[in-house]
């Protein structure tokens, strides 16, 4: 039985040039793959994360608490606000 000659054949050495270019297009691959898939996953769970207060995992429990009451409050003012400068302003 005959082995394939493709087995055994090296590849042939690719000036620095040629090298320098693949592993350029292989990392422009890389990155539009994750960047693609990955920023509509982090748009979607971006926000939750960030009024759960979970954001960062080295927190306390009370820091959390912390975080969620008070990015709570931040949200509410700012909604407060909009409605206000729209009736001010707006629908005058």
């Amino acid at each position: 039985m005959k082995k394939s000659s493709s087995a055994n054949h090296k590849p042939a050495k690719l000036s620095p040039e040629q090298s320098q270019s693949s592993r350029i297009l292989a990392q422009v691959a890389r990155e539009s793959e994750t960047i693609g898939t990955s920023s509509l996953a982090r748009s979607t769970k971006s926000p939750r994360e960030h009024f759960s207060g979970t954001d960062n995992i080295n927190d306390d429990a009370i820091e959390i608490w912390g975080k969620r009451i008070g990015r709570g409050l931040g949200l509410g003012a700012f909604v407060a606000l909009a409605i206000y400068l729209c009736f001010a302003y707006v629908l005058k």
